[in-house]
């Protein structure tokens, strides 16, 4: 099989309130998720080391960017975020390999840096129960 670098996603395309999804892949300059399972500690007194189940499955993501006020753009996809509890599809399909996820995105921060950088950051925690899976 063969190793690949993070370099052209294919897809990254997240629901906007309407539930109609938008390409903004072009906006984020970086992103970060993760798949966590819970486990649970039942180690006995017997056992020299621990023992562990595994619990239920998440889903949590960050996307960061450049502000784009532009239709369709990020900022139409996100703008509603502090008003709404709209639950979002979030497509990621990178080297052929696609995960999908139903997220609650929970803050749409915006940030103007000292040297005129206008960005925002948007974190997301799996919203509807349904495990995260990669087809």
């Amino acid at each position: 099989m063969a190793k690949s670098t993070g370099l052209g996603w294919t897809t990254l395309s997240v629901d906007d309130a309407t539930n109609t999804q938008q390409a903004i892949k072009n906006d984020i300059t970086n992103l970060q998720f993760a798949t966590p399972r819970a486990v649970q500690d039942v180690t006995g007194i017997d056992k020299s080391a621990i023992e562990r189940l595994l619990l239920l499955a998440d889903f949590s993501i960050t996307l960061n960017g450049v502000f784009n006020p532009a239709a369709n753009a990020e900022h139409d996809v996100f703008k509603t975020v502090p008003s709404t509890s709209v639950q979002r599809l979030v497509t990621i399909v990178t080297n052929g390999k696609t995960l999908a996820p139903t997220v609650l995105f929970t803050d749409y921060s915006i940030t103007r840096a000292a040297a005129g950088e206008l960005t925002w950051s948007t974190p997301g925690v799996l919203a509807n129960g349904v495990v995260p899976t990669w087809s």
